[in-house]
């Protein structure tokens, strides 16, 4: 049977908010494709499991403690990435999240949740994309993909949430028609997944208080009938991530099976 090959053997991965959901999957496909691996989260504990899972597989991999709120955190993870391997081929900015922070009532909720909500989706992937750029031009290489959500693109969810995921889109887009980046052989995408069904998040929640709500709620909004998994959008990641995928720059691919409204 064939076989696709990524042509991604060898190449150096860096993924922000690795140890769930999915960051996690993204880790694992590229892992398996041939990358070697650095990763970051807030819990050490998570890390370590990772890396040892990682390391069962023969796979090389370097982690990281850091926080995407702080912005010395972030930095240090670059410089220590550019310390120990002296190069970056792809970025996945994945670490993010917020969407159910603050209240429905928009007045009740502090200037604090948004810039909070901005700082984790944006503001991190600012911090780790220009650090990220010079490691990349050394070798005329790279790749730079942002998870960002279908609600950056269209209306609904919560105020904060989707700007900052907007944030990301035009980031992005802004750099993808930058020359002197991409003729270096650098692109820059977005991927917007749709609701994606992770234990341990507010999906499984409600699906466990009220079953039948959820169900109506899946019929309703999900043409598929489902939720999608996170397995699904480290496939489309690791494509774009790709040789493969060496024409597809400044796009914002849509991995939602069909739940949003927008084209």
């Amino acid at each position: 049977m064939n076989t696709i090959d990524y042509k991604l053997t060898g190449k150096y991965a860096l993924i922000t908010g690795a140890t769930h959901g999915i960051g996690l999957s993204i880790c694992r496909k590229l892992a398996s494709l041939g990358c070697k691996v650095a990763f970051t989260a807030r819990s050490l504990g998570p890390l370590k499991d990772l890396s040892k899972e990682l390391n069962d597989k023969g796979v090389e991999n370097i982690f990281f403690q850091a926080d995407a709120l702080s912005e010395k955190d972030c930095n240090k993870v670059m410089d220590e990435i550019d310390s120990k391997w002296g190069r970056l081929d792809i970025l996945i900015n994945n670490v993010g999240g917020g969407g159910r922070w603050g209240k429905d009532n928009i007045e009740e909720t502090e200037v604090d949740v948004w810039k909070e909500v901005h700082q984790k989706n944006a503001g991190a992937a600012i911090i780790f994309t220009r650090k990220a750029i010079p490691l990349m031009r050394r070798n005329k290489w790279g790749r730079v993909i942002t998870i960002s959500s279908r609600l950056g693109k269209e209306g609904g969810g919560r105020p904060w949430f989707n700007m900052a995921k907007a944030s990301q889109v035009a980031m992005m887009k802004t750099l993808s028609l930058t020359n002197y980046l991409v003729r270096d052989g650098i692109t820059f995408n977005t991927i917007a997944p749709g609701g994606i069904y992770i234990e341990g998040t507010g999906f499984e929640k409600e699906k466990k208080d009220d079953p039948e709500g959820f169900r109506q709620m899946i019929d309703k909004d999900y043409p598929l009938g489902r939720m999608g998994t996170a397995e699904e959008v480290a496939n489309v990641v690791a494509f774009v991530s790709s040789e493969l995928a060496s024409l597809v720059n400044g796009s914002q691919i849509t991995v939602d099976g069909g739940q949003s409204k927008a084209y």
